[in-house]
């Protein structure tokens, strides 16, 4: 089932270069058309979003899975599946490792060309351990959260739509402003949605930034994976039933 994921996303390379490359192109945008008119603790505004672009990708990442699971459900895959000698989130553990292979491909890129353009990590190798594996945990928690939408909508039109939250998340955060800098209702949205401690905490760890919330995040990513989980077996062993 692994496989066929991956063999599946190397067949639409369309949606893989997209799922790659805007992350890059929106970081490059912040940097070069933006950067020069937002202030943050950072001495360079590269440094101050490449955190935020990182769960981007993440974000980017869960909708192409709702819509690939959406695509299995509607089209009377997950049915077989069901008919085979395998646990009930076997069958939905290829989508999440192929998001969690394109985001880790992603993801390297968009420090690759952030190094080019001037970022600059003062991270030691305990904090790029730590960082990746904050980073594994938010995916998987936006993976397992984008596989339940696309179990329960209608189709791929349908899940694409409903992963747009997801997508918008980061943008009313830390990733690319100081919360303190938005509107009020804005700026308390942005404190307390789990992308700001989890983007805070990045930053932290790679440049040194202040305002890190390691244990925030930690429960965040950590409580969404778990009830995403569940809720996934639950939703395939009530569909299964019908």
């Amino acid at each position: 089932m692994i496989g066929r994921s991956l063999r599946r996303s190397l067949r639409t390379p369309d949606t893989l270069i997209m799922g790659i490359a805007l992350p890059v192109i929106l970081m490059l945008l912040f940097v070069y058309v933006f950067g020069g008119a937002i202030r943050t603790d950072q001495a360079a505004y590269v440094d101050y979003v490449v955190p935020g672009i990182i769960l981007l990708c993440a974000g980017y990442g869960a909708a192409t899975t709702a819509v690939s699971v959406a695509s299995d459900m509607t089209g009377g895959l997950m049915n077989r599946f069901r008919t085979l000698p395998v646990r009930p989130v076997a069958a939905l553990t290829g989508h999440v490792v192929e998001s969690v292979v394109r985001n880790a491909v992603s993801t390297t890129l968009v420090v690759g060309v952030a190094y080019l353009t001037g970022f600059r990590p003062t991270a030691g190798a305990g904090e790029w351990l730590l960082t990746g594996g904050l980073v594994l945990l938010y995916v998987l928690a936006l993976t397992w959260t984008a596989v339940c939408i696309g179990m329960v909508s209608s189709g791929p039109e349908a899940a694409n739509g409903f992963t747009f939250a997801i997508m918008f998340l980061p943008y009313v955060s830390s990733a690319f402003v100081p919360p303190a800098s938005m509107p009020r209702v804005l700026e308390v949205v942005a404190t307390y949605q789990p992308v700001t401690p989890v983007t805070d905490t990045v930053r932290a760890w790679l440049v040194g930034a202040p305002g890190g919330q390691p244990l925030v995040a930690l429960a965040w990513c950590a409580g969404l994976l778990v009830v995403a989980r569940l809720t996934a077996a639950w939703l395939f062993r009530r569909r299964a039933t019908r």
